[in-house]
């Protein structure tokens, strides 16, 4: 994974802990991450600006409604703590809907975040502003646009600043906020309940069990819309994953933590809003929650009321003022925190311009992510307020779709991450597969019946617009559908990088592997799941002469276009490159030579800490003979080996040779030889295979455990070997080819010594005719004693007087081959009429298919391929 580093420097301090994205790692313990997750919510807040909104609606089932919204939270919290354990990344939603379903979906997720993020900024620094002025008593200033937006726009400017300075500073300010607000809800909701049974006000009402009934809701649309505005008041837990690579214990802590912010958010909204309804009750008039003039703010009304006018009440009032002032802006500040992590991971993973993805070098904090989306939130709250507050207020009622949009995602993006792993316990199906499943629906359900019945309503909200075709419609849900329909206009632009490159890699690998009569052969590969895309990996099963075929294993460092058109120019130059029958060592030497002249004339690269694709590739490449039933074998690079021997079961990996990623230079690559018995199981991998292990040996260790104990067939061992090593998704490519090596029967071939002799040249003319009418090939009699004959002449002739061999191999083709103890290559040239020699070759390529030279260790051998009919091959 690419670090990126700050404007200020290349890369972070040492010594500062820095985690795998540059982010200050191990800031954050548990009770920290519960404080961020409940901070974020804005409990006071949330309630202060939703509680008469839920009471206008469902009237005196309130309570009910506001706890009954804790129900999809809780299951969409299990969906993010299943997959924070599976992939602990700052970016959440947006990287886990990328890793199921891809990333445009991912993209989709991330907008929907950022969009939920900066419009609810807006309104925390509008009620901020709002709270300054009412705090030191100035109410006409906190009546007046302006002055509360110029005083929200300092605000947000304070709290980037504590966000940019560190993750540690914005947790220390969470907490204290965080501890006064809890503070001053629980003494006005004691205070309030004693009020109501001591000495109660008139519109005080004692409470009832038939507060906690949801059927004694009047409608399904008031229940539904009350449920949306609770959800409202949840949202914003989920913080504690955004700082998850901060966080001590990154794949458990982030979980426990939001769990248990959920029910600490349920206690506290249950207690809170019981004892507001059965203090100011109901009704529309006064303190009364149902007051429409009291909606927008139900605590500054009430504070009065519950604690009284004297000194210490006027005291208690201006306390609860601040609790709210405190709560927004412990919301703001918490809200930057996600918003600036979730564009840094898009920007890490390329979903957005990479400047996004800049870290402090001290601070160890997202540098442009922080603040550039304060600088877009104060862009938006000008821009709202110059149009309408109208606007404004429908544009937080939007909010609710967003966060719906964004839940429901991750919800079923759990299901569908682990939807292989769900049978393997009942802890895996309920907490991985049901939970999330249902709270995914239920967001769904909220989403659709909230965007087009509850909100669609000309009715709803301040603002409507006369839609084309549509006619009236509500203005939350114009601008609820209007800004994820603007990320969904973005994201063609945005993921085309991707689908280009997974597009281009897949063109460039094998679209099926070929039968062949050496190996049984099947394979997997797995493109990276994050906006950087495919990497370079690949993979080939190449036919060479005498029924040999070579196997073969690459990476590229790199992702993107680059790296996939490196790999494409490799793969052709090993197919190339095998075709002359190279040894595997003299192979890689002659790629390594290309890997560098590749990188010679693609410049000097982007720069530090982004590898030129093709500079330290590693290749593994064998060739099995399965004549002899020998292996010969190289690599460049870490690479592995891994051979089950047939009928055992046993597994080992055998020491090969080492050798130097190719395109950095050094020692000399070495070819090693294996005697592989008949169906032993071979398999080559990347080291992309092993990423999701605790170490290198373990992920070895799995991959033994797998190859050993399964007999199925290579399509099903593939799928065993991908669900056990990698059962969600990749940060990087994983390659996998697996092959069961076969012997030739013994019929299927001849073979004879021959002596040096030009009288020998007729007996083998003789024996290679006698086998090919065994074979029932009689028609290929002539053409192959004539080619025997020429090149056998040619070796007595030339080789100097070593033995000579002649092999027939019969296969999907008439395979004849001549070994002698030369060296030097025949080459095919067209004789002058005047020539006495020269028209031999000449006459063997025009009478086979192909024809070639290899080089032995003790000489060479000259091959042809003569095509069979069909039905004569074995």
């Amino acid at each position: 994974m690419r670090h990126f580093g700050g404007a200020e420097s290349a890369g972070p301090a040492p010594g500062t802990g820095v985690g795998r994205k540059g982010l200050k790692k191990n800031a954050l313990g548990l009770f920290s991450s519960v404080a961020v997750g409940l901070a974020s919510t804005g409990p006071a807040y949330s309630l202060a600006a939703t509680l008469g909104i839920i009471v206008a609606g469902v009237g005196l089932q309130a309570p009910i409604v506001t706890m009954l919204a804790f129900i999809p939270m809780l299951l969409v919290a299990y969906a993010f703590r299943e997959l924070n354990a599976s992939n602990a990344d700052c970016g959440t939603t947006f990287t886990w809907a990328t890793r199921a379903f891809g990333p445009r979906t991912g993209w989709m997720g991330g907008w929907g975040l950022i969009v939920a993020n900066i419009v609810v900024m807006v309104n925390l620094a509008e009620i901020a502003g709002v709270y300054s002025f009412r705090l030191v008593g100035l109410d006409e200033l906190g009546n007046n646009r302006l002055w509360t937006t110029v005083a929200g726009i300092v605000w947000l400017a304070v709290m980037t600043a504590i966000c940019y300075v560190g993750i540690e500073v914005s947790v220390a300010v969470q907490r204290w906020l965080l501890c006064l607000e809890v503070l001053m809800l629980i003494l006005f909701a004691v205070a309030a309940l004693v009020r109501v049974y001591t000495s109660p006000p008139a519109t005080a009402i004692h409470v009832s069990a038939s507060w906690f009934n949801p059927f004694e809701v009047s409608s399904a649309k008031a229940l539904t819309s009350g449920v949306l505005a609770g959800v409202f008041i949840y949202w914003g837990w989920d913080t504690a994953f955004s700082v998850n690579e901060e966080t001590v214990d990154s794949t458990r802590i982030p979980g426990r933590a939001a769990v248990m912010s959920v029910v600490l958010l349920l206690i506290t909204y249950g207690l809170v809003s019981t004892s507001a309804q059965a203090f100011a009750g109901v009704g529309t008039s006064g303190i009364g929650l149902g007051n429409p003039a009291n909606s927008a703010d139900v605590f500054s009304h009430l504070g009065h009321a519950v604690f009284g006018s004297n000194d210490t009440g006027l005291f208690l009032s201006r306390l609860l003022i601040l609790m709210v002032l405190t709560s927004a802006l412990a919301s703001a500040q918490t809200t930057i925190l996600p918003l600036a992590r979730t564009v840094f991971s898009m920007a890490v993973h390329k979903a957005v311009p990479a400047r996004f993805a800049r870290i402090h070098r001290r601070f160890l904090t997202p540098t442009w992510g922080t603040i550039g989306m304060g600088a877009a939130s104060i862009a938006l709250l000008v821009l709202l307020t110059s149009f309408s507050q109208n606007i404004v207020a429908d544009s937080i009622d939007s909010v609710g779709l967003a966060i719906a949009f964004q839940y429901g995602l991750t919800g079923f993006a759990c299901l569908w991450y682990h939807r292989k792993n769900l049978t393997r316990s009942a802890r895996d199906l309920v907490f991985k597969g049901v939970f999330p499943g249902l709270g995914g629906l239920i967001m769904l359900l909220l989403f659709v019946y909230a965007t087009f019945v509850v909100y669609a309503s000309p009715e709803y909200g301040t603002t409507s617009v006369d839609l084309p075709l549509i006619g009236p419609t509500g203005g939350v849900t114009v601008l609820g559908l209007g800004a994820l329909l603007i990320g969904f206009l973005l994201m063609p632009v945005v993921t085309r990088g991707h689908a280009v490159a997974l597009r281009l890699q897949r063109n460039l690998l094998p679209r099926r592997l070929p039968s062949h009569a050496a190996v049984d052969s099947a394979s997997r590969y797995l493109p990276a799941d994050n906006g950087s895309g495919v990497g370079g990996d690949w993979y080939d099963v190449i036919p060479l002469s005498g029924t040999r075929v070579g196997l073969v294993v690459g990476d590229v460092r790199g992702h993107g276009l680059r790296a996939a058109a490196t790999m494409g120019q490799l793969r052709t130059g090993v197919r190339v490159l095998a075709r002359l029958d190279l040894a595997p060592d003299e192979l890689l030497s002659r790629l390594d030579d290309l890997v560098e002249q590749s990188a010679h004339e693609g410049g000097t690269g982007p720069g530090p800490g982004d590898p030129r694709p093709g500079l330290g590739v590693s290749c593994l490449y064998a060739v099995y003979d399965p004549v002899s039933g020998r292996c010969r074998l190289a690599r460049a690079g870490e690479s592995v080996l891994t051979v089950v021997v047939p009928h055992k079961g046993v597994v080992e990996r055998p020491e090969l040779p080492p050798g130097p990623p190719l395109g950095i230079g050094g020692p000399p690559y070495q070819s090693a030889d294996l005697e592989l018995p008949p169906g032993s199981l071979v398999a080559l991998f990347t080291g992309g295979l092993l990423q999701t292990a605790d170490s290198r040996e373990a992920g070895l260790a799995q991959l033994s455990q797998v190859l050993a104990g399964d007999r199925t067939s290579l399509e099903e061992l593939c799928d065993s070997v991908v669900a056990t090593l990698l059962p969600g998704a990749v940060d990087v490519d994983a390659t996998l080819l697996v092959a069961r090596t076969r012997l030739l029967d013994r019929n299927q071939f001849a073979q004879w010594a021959l002596a040096p002799d030009p009288a020998a040249v007729a007996t083998i003319r003789s024996a290679v005719g006698k086998q090919l009418g065994d074979w029932g090939l009689d028609d290929l009699a002539f053409t192959t004693e004539l080619i025997v004959s020429e090149l056998a002449t040619n070796a007595i002739r030339y080789a100097g007087g070593g033995p000579i061999q002649v092999r027939l191999i019969r296969d999907r083709t008439l395979i004849c081959e001549v070994s002698d103890t030369g060296h030097t290559t025949p080459n095919l040239r067209h004789a002058a009429s005047d020539d006495e020699g020269g028209r031999g070759l000449f006459i063997i390529a025009q009478m086979t298919h192909h024809w070639g030279t290899r080089y032995t260790p003790t000489g060479k051998t000259i091959w042809t391929e003569q095509d069979l009919q069909p039905g004569n091959g074995p």
